[in-house]
C-alpha cells in the first residue's frame, strides 16, 4: 500500500469518527511519515518549522490512538494501520477492536425536523441483528448486562444528538398533552448543551407534544434500539474501541478504563457537538455527557427480555416504577459510559445528568433523502 492509498483509507476512517477529513498540513505530515521521512526532513520538504511539524504529528498519532484503541507512535503507525486496513477488508462482518466500516461517508440518510429557529436532525438507523449485552470477559462488566442474547431490530430514525435546551424550549411552548413542562429546567445553561433535570415523564411529554405538532410518532428508544444504535456494528466496549479518554467524551476523567489515560474532569455538561465524533451510523454523544432515558421498565438482567427490539414494559407496573437509562454522564466514571452499561431511576427523578434523545419508527412517512 502506497502513501496515497493509505491516506485515502485513513481519511475514511477519520471521517466516520469525526465527520471531518484531515486538514491539508496533517495529510502532508501523514503522507511523508508513511514514506519514512523524519520530522526534520518533513519540515524541510514543506518549508515549515520543525516544531510545528512535530506538534501536528503528535496530534495525528494521538487521534489515531483514540480511534483505534491502542497506543500509536510514529515508529509503529504504519504497521498498526496496515493491520487494521487488512483486517477491515478481509473480515467486513466481524467487527475489529475499534469499529466496522458499514457506512460510506456522505451516504447516511436523515431528515431535519424544523423547530422554530432550530432543527432536530434525525438519522436513519438501518435494521439488523446484534448481540445485546456485554461478554463475560469485558473489563468492569456488571451482571446486569447479561446474559448476552441476539436481538433483531427493525429500522428507525434516531436523533443525532441528545435533545438540546433550545429544542426543549421550543417544544415546551407547544400545547400540553398530559402535563406541564418547565421551559428551562437545565442546571448547566447553554442553548446547545443537552437539556437535563428532566424526568422520564417529562421526556415522554416532550415526545407527545412533538408528535402532535408534526403528525409523526416520536417516542423514547427501547433499550435494545439504544444499544444497537450506539454500537453501530461494533462489539467493543465503546463504539470507537476498547478504551475511552476525556478527549473523546465527557465523563469523570479522574477515573480510567482498561488502561486508558486520566484526563480532564469538566464537572458539567458540554455542548452536544463539542467532540465532533460520530459512530458508523452517524450518531454523536452516545458515550457520556448525560444519561439517556429509554422506554423500558428496569429489569435486573436480560432473562426473558424481548428479542424483537421492542421495549420491555411491565403492564402492571406503577406510574413511578424505575426506567432504564443509558450512556453514562459527565459525573460518572468511564465504565458507566460503555455501550452495554445500564442504569435506572424512578420515572419522576430529575438530576443534572439525566437527558434523552428521541426516535421515530415510521420511515415510510418520509421522502427518500
Amino acid at each position: 500500500m502506497d502513501a496515497e492509498q493509505a491516506l485515502e483509507r485513513l481519511n475514511q476512517l477519520v471521517f466516520q469518527k469525526t465527520q471531518q477529513y484531515l486538514d491539508d498540513l496533517t495529510a502532508q505530515v501523514f503522507r511523508l511519515s508513511w514514506e519514512n521521512l523524519t520530522y526534520q526532513e518533513t519540515a524541510q520538504r514543506l518549508n515549515t518549522d520543525e516544531k510545528d511539524i512535530r506538534e501536528v504529528g503528535a496530534r495525528l498519532f494521538q487521534q489515531l490512538g483514540s480511534i483505534l484503541g491502542e497506543k500509536v507512535y510514529k515508529r509503529n503507525f504504519r504497521a498498526i494501520l496496515s493491520h487494521h486496513f487488512d483486517a477491515s477488508l478481509s473480515a467486513p462482518e466481524n467487527p475489529s477492536r475499534t469499529f466496522i466500516q458499514k457506512r460510506i461517508p456522505g451516504t447516511a440518510q436523515y431528515y431535519s425536523e424544523p423547530l422554530g429557529d432550530t432543527t432536530l436532525e434525525m438519522v436513519l438507523i438501518p435494521g439488523g441483528s446484534f448481540l445485546m449485552g456485554s461478554p463475560e470477559d469485558e473489563p468492569e462488566r456488571m451482571d446486569r448486562e447479561g446474559p448476552q442474547h441476539e436481538v433483531t431490530v427493525p429500522s428507525f430514525f434516531m436523533g443525532r444528538y441528545p435533545v438540546t435546551q433550545t429544542q426543549w424550549r421550543w417544544v415546551a411552548g407547544l400545547p400540553p398533552i398530559n402535563q406541564e413542562l418547565d421551559p428551562d429546567p437545565a442546571y448547566f445553561k447553554g442553548d446547545n448543551r443537552p437539556v437535563e433535570q428532566v424526568s422520564w415523564h417529562d421526556a415522554v411529554e416532550f415526545c407527545a407534544r412533538l408528535s402532535a405538532h408534526t403528525g409523526r410518532p416520536y417516542r423514547l428508544p427501547s433499550e435494545a434500539e439504544w444499544e444497537y444504535a450506539c454500537r453501530a456494528g461494533t462489539t467493543t466496549p465503546f463504539h470507537f474501541g476498547e478504551m475511552i479518554t476525556p478527549d473523546l467524551a465527557n465523563y469523570n476523567g479522574n477515573y480510567t478504563y482498561n488502561d486508558g489515560p486520566k484526563g480532564e474532569y469538566r464537572e458539567e455538561t458540554t455542548p452536544v457537538d463539542q467532540f465532533g465524533i460520530a459512530n458508523a451510523f452517524g450518531l454523536c454523544e452516545m458515550h457520556g455527557n448525560v444519561w439517556e432515558w429509554c422506554a423500558d421498565h428496569w429489569h435486573d438482567n436480560y432473562e426473558g427480555a424481548p428479542v424483537d427490539g421492542s421495549a420491555w414494559v411491565d403492564q402492571d407496573a406503577g406510574e413511578d416504577n424505575s426506567y432504564v437509562l443509558r450512556g453514562g454522564s459527565w459525573t460518572f466514571n468511564p465504565r458507566n459510559c460503555r455501550s452495554a452499561s445500564r442504569n435506572s431511576n424512578n420515572a419522576g427523578a430529575r438530576y443534572d445528568y439525566f437527558g434523552f434523545r428521541v426516535v421515530c419508527s415510521a420511515p415510510g412517512l418520509f421522502p427518500s433523502p
